[in-house]
């Protein structure tokens, strides 16, 4: 399989296109949560200039508990501000999955409860209200545990 990258509830078109390049790029699969906060046929993709959409393994679920329900056993890491180990203190695997929650609610609370000590963070400044744009975090973690990895399949 390859590295995940989980969307649970994307809200911004533009967000998943620059992510769904970037896993295009890095042999990564991007799982997509509904409900989605935009649409994804053919005419709605071209306008947003999304004409790679093609090229990425994607895979759409109905519920976060459908996508793990169907990859039980996997290594799951879930971002969020709120998370105990910074994104760089923990090992990842070749199959690991990478979940992180929509641009304005973060992952929600039944995903993080019991996942405590699985849950990552980007350290930033606490002293401001706002945290990373979601395309940006999601290639900072991605990288790294692409680094970890040795970059496989890249030149």
């Amino acid at each position: 399989m390859g590295l995940n990258i989980v969307l649970v509830e994307p809200e911004i078109p533009q967000n998943t296109g620059n992510i769904a390049r970037t896993c295009a790029l890095t042999n990564t699969t991007l799982h997509l949560i509904r409900p989605l906060g935009f649409s994804v046929d053919d005419k709605h993709l071209k306008r947003a200039g999304l004409d790679y959409w093609h090229l990425v393994d994607i895979r759409y679920y109905d519920s976060f508990s459908e996508l793990a329900e169907k990859y039980k056993g996997e290594s799951f890491f879930y971002a969020t501000t709120k998370a105990i180990h910074r994104y760089t203190d923990v090992e990842y695997s070749k199959n690991s999955f990478l979940v992180f929650g929509s641009e304005t609610k973060g992952l929600p609370k039944e995903i993080l409860d019991g996942n405590e000590n699985r849950t990552i963070r980007i350290p930033m400044k606490k002293d401001i209200d706002r945290s990373l744009n979601l395309a940006n975090s999601v290639n900072i973690i991605l990288f790294e545990a692409l680094r970890q990895l040795d970059f496989p399949q890249l030149e």
